[in-house]
């Protein structure tokens, strides 16, 4: 029996039934009012608050990476993750089918095209043998993936942990960093997961968690962007936040920007 269906058959087994389980239902029982409350008192409910600073604190400690910033939601976290890579219109992003539709979404917002790798039934995300076999069409010119077939840059991989369940993350690496392809894992629903002893997201150069109504933790929307790459943590803090140059009153902008910071 799949690690999968060992799961499946532990949660038939809690609730004892077999029609349909949701996959989470929001429960709120702690501080939430009170945090909430707290925020609307302090007036200061957009995208700078203390609790904004509190949770990216907090994801640094849990995650053990030195960078994380706070996103509206999962979706615009990958998105800006994908364009520090370096992901370019026309390029290759390889990901995998079972996913939900936000992971090619972001790829495409960069005018980029989805390559579609098959998922292992053990771990339903991205499968090692089904990589291995792609990046045998791709071959290095000057230090670049090409796929011979398109003729395209091949850029970046985006594995996701399906319904938080890991790939195998170090693996999946390893074969991408040999053909000079960068991951950016789709730890949207992961969060709390660990795979051999490291949490989820911190294997590749930037990593994103989704804090939807429907995962393991809420924030109603909102995402976070991990990394441990200094330029990448702070350029993104920086373009999320409109790409304004700091100042005391002028309002000078030094590229396109975007309005992505997540809301105290």
């Amino acid at each position: 029996m799949s690690k999968f269906q060992k799961i499946v058959a532990f949660i038939r087994q809690i609730y004892s039934k077999e029609e349909f389980i949701p996959l989470h239902a929001p429960v709120f029982r702690g501080n939430e009012r009170k945090y909430v409350l707290d925020t609307i008192e302090s007036t200061f409910v957009s995208s700078v608050g203390a609790y904004v600073d509190k949770f990216e604190e907090m994801m640094k400690e849990y995650t053990g990476s030195k960078y994380a910033v706070a996103i509206v939601n999962g979706t615009s976290a990958l998105h800006i993750a994908l364009k520090l890579v370096g992901v370019e219109k026309d390029d290759l992003v390889i990901t995998q089918p079972l996913s939900f539709v936000a992971t090619c979404n972001a790829i495409s917002y960069l005018g980029a095209e989805p390559a579609f790798i098959d998922v292992d039934k053990a771990t339903m995300g991205m499968s090692v043998d089904a990589l291995r076999s792609f990046l045998e069409d791709v071959t290095m010119k000057d230090g670049v993936a090409i796929h011979t077939r398109t003729g395209k840059k091949v850029t970046a991989c985006v594995p996701m942990h399906t319904f938080g369940f890991p790939c195998n993350i170090d693996q999946i690496v390893e074969l991408c960093d040999a053909h000079n392809i960068t991951v950016v894992e789709d730890s949207a629903e992961s969060i709390g997961s660990f795979y051999k002893e490291r949490h989820t997201g911190s294997f590749g150069k930037v990593g994103i968690f989704s804090f939807n109504g429907n995962k393991t933790i809420t924030s109603g929307a909102g995402g976070i962007l991990i990394t441990d790459e200094k330029a990448i943590g702070e350029k993104a803090k920086y373009i999320t936040t409109q790409a304004k140059v700091p100042h005391k009153w002028d309002f000078f902008h030094d590229e396109i920007g975007y309005n992505y910071r997540c809301s105290n």
